[in-house]
């Protein structure tokens, strides 16, 4: 019976129909910015909504779990790999365009969030400077909604178009949206195809000067010479959660080939060679040793792929 779903499946990747790329048993490595991972059944690059929309259909028929990633910018992937479905979004996600009257910006989910970042100084539109610097995808930034307690990107959405197996294409208003600190009200099987971002028009220099300050600042206080998923845990009720685990002496703990990072305590940095259970260890000491001295739960920030971490 698996063996009749996986050959359906590929049966759709392996028509010349269909429109986008498929690799089978790749590395997740290759695909994530902490760069680890075991290999994905089937990695799936759909360049079109009919190919997303096929590919979806086809492994809900097959009962094969899929799973719709960004650029793998807040991705932790387990080491034995995925059994299962990646998808990616590519060509017809990938557009953007600006409407200088009325100080928007619609981009598909695939665009890099630096693109549109960088389209909003070249349109002098302001309102995105915080974004500087935040790798990944504008979809996956809009399903974690990217930022920080004062300013996040969900605050700047006009609308979104997203895509579920049920109701097929819906244009949702961002107010239909609950927008959270790094959490919103997507579903797990919608996947978010492109958004509409309100800007205001602002003094260039000004935009110009937010984003050199932001970069100087990430520079500063980040790990960006190693791989990372960025933030692992999110600040919880306000507190920093990077200094936290910093008071507790867990800055430059090694386990494997990951550790916690020397330059920001809520960075947990691969060192070259890392597993994910290397990761997993330690986010375990972590949480164990804040939990011990302040009586604070750490929750992950980074999402899990093949694997729940307890």
């Amino acid at each position: 019976m698996a063996a009749q779903h996986a050959s359906n499946v590929e049966q759709l990747l392996l028509s010349t129909a269909f429109d986008g790329e498929f690799f089978k048993d790749e590395p997740m490595s290759r695909h994530t910015t902490y760069r680890i991972g075991g290999p994905a059944k089937y990695f799936v690059r759909v360049d079109s909504l009919g190919a997303l929309s096929s590919l979806i259909t086809a492994c809900n028929a097959s009962e094969m779990s899929h799973v719709v990633v960004g650029r793998g910018s807040n991705l932790l992937v387990s080491d034995e790999g995925v059994d299962g479905v990646v998808i990616m979004l590519g060509r017809d996600f990938k557009n953007m365009q600006a409407d200088e009257e009325a100080a928007s910006i619609t981009a598909g989910a695939g665009v890099l969030l630096s693109s549109v970042v960088q389209e909003a100084l070249r349109c002098s539109f302001g309102g995105l400077e915080f974004c500087v610097g935040t790798p990944g995808s504008l979809g996956g930034a809009l399903f974690m909604n990217a930022g920080s307690r004062t300013d996040w990107i969900g605050s700047r959405v006009k609308s979104v178009t997203v895509h579920s197996p049920e109701a097929g294409i819906c244009k949702l208003s961002g107010n239909d949206v609950e927008w959270g600190y790094r959490s919103t009200s997507f579903k797990q099987d919608e996947t978010i195809l492109e958004c509409e971002l309100s800007l205001e028009r602002t003094d260039p220099f000004f935009i110009r000067a937010k984003l050199d300050a932001g970069i100087a600042k990430r520079k500063k206080s980040q790990p960006l010479s190693l791989p990372s998923c960025g933030s692992v845990f999110k600040n919880p009720g306000g507190v920093s959660a990077a200094k936290m685990i910093d008071e507790c002496g867990l800055k430059g703990l090694v386990r494997g080939g990951a550790q916690i990072s020397e330059v920001h305590a809520n960075f947990i940095v691969n060192l070259g060679d890392a597993r994910a259970s290397d990761v997993i260890e330690l986010m375990h000491i972590a949480q164990a040793k804040v939990k011990e001295v302040y009586g604070q739960e750490l929750t992950p920030e980074v999402r899990f792929l093949g694997f729940e971490a307890n």
